[in-house]
C-alpha cells in the first residue's frame, strides 16, 4: 500500500508500544533502524489493562484528543557574514524532543497494576511506532493495527518509529468536558521514517 496522496484529516492516526516478556536490552535496542527490522515488534495487538507482552505485542494508546508534530525539530543557526547585509543560516544539532500527547482519559487503561500503568516512568525504553492515516485499516481483532499487509497494509499510511521512555502521565479533571490526561514520551533515538506497510497488492 503506498503513502498517503490526497489531502484529509489523519482522523484514524495511530500510536502504539512494542512491548515484550522482558524489557528491550540496550543491544537488542541498537540494531534497530530500518523498517525490516522495527515490523516484527508490531504484529499482534494487546489490551492496555490485561494484556501479556510476549514477542511482536504491542499496545495501542487509544483515546488521543491531540498529537504534536511528528518529525526531528529544525535548529537554525544565524551565522553573520562580515560586508554582507544578512547573515547565513545553517543547520545546527537540534534537541532531542520530548512528546505530548493530550488524551481522554479512560482510567482502566491506565491502571498502575496493568500492562500500560507499569510502563509509566519505570525508566525503560520501548519502541514507539507513530501511524498517520486518513481511514481505518479494514483487518480484524489483534492483527488490525499490525505493521502487516493484512493490518496497516490494508490503507494508505505512513509509518515513523522511534526509542524513547514513557514519562509521565498527568490527569486534569474536567467538570464540564471528559476527563483528560497529558502523556510525556522522552524520545531517546532518531525518527525513522516516514515509511508504508506495504499491502498484499503491493500498490
Amino acid at each position: 500500500m503506498a503513502h498517503i496522496d490526497s489531502i484529509g484529516a489523519g482522523l484514524y492516526s495511530d500510536l502504539s508500544i512494542a512491548v515484550k516478556a522482558t524489557p528491550f536490552t540496550q543491544t537488542e535496542l541498537a540494531a534497530l533502524d530500518t523498517k525490516d527490522e522495527f515490523d516484527p515488534l508490531f504484529a499482534t495487538a494487546i489490551p492496555a489493562a490485561t494484556g501479556t507482552p510476549a514477542d511482536g505485542t504491542f499496545i495501542r494508546i487509544d483515546n488521543i484528543r491531540e498529537f504534536p508534530a511528528i518529525g526531528t525539530p529544525p535548529n537554525i543557526v544565524n551565522v553573520p557574514i562580515y560586508g554582507s547585509k544578512t547573515s547565513r543560516q545553517i543547520q545546527g544539532q537540534s534537541d532531542a524532543p520530548s512528546m505530548e500527547l493530550t488524551l481522554n482519559f479512560v482510567a482502566s487503561d491506565w491502571d498502575r497494576l496493568g500492562t500500560l500503568g507499569k510502563l509509566v516512568g519505570d525508566g525503560n525504553q520501548y519502541v514507539f511506532r507513530f501511524t498517520l492515516m486518513n481511514s481505518e485499516p479494514t483487518g480484524t481483532g489483534a492483527t488490525k493495527y499490525a505493521s502487516t499487509s493484512a493490518g496497516l497494509g490494508t490503507v494508505k499510511n505512513s509509518v515513523w518509529y522511534f526509542i524513547g521512555k514513557v514519562e509521565a502521565l498527568q490527569v486534569t479533571p474536567q467538570l464540564t468536558d471528559a476527563n483528560q490526561a497529558t502523556l510525556t514520551l522522552a524520545i531517546q533515538s532518531d525518527m525513522y521514517g516516514a515509511f508504508t506497510v506495504a499491502g498484499a497488492s503491493g500498490s
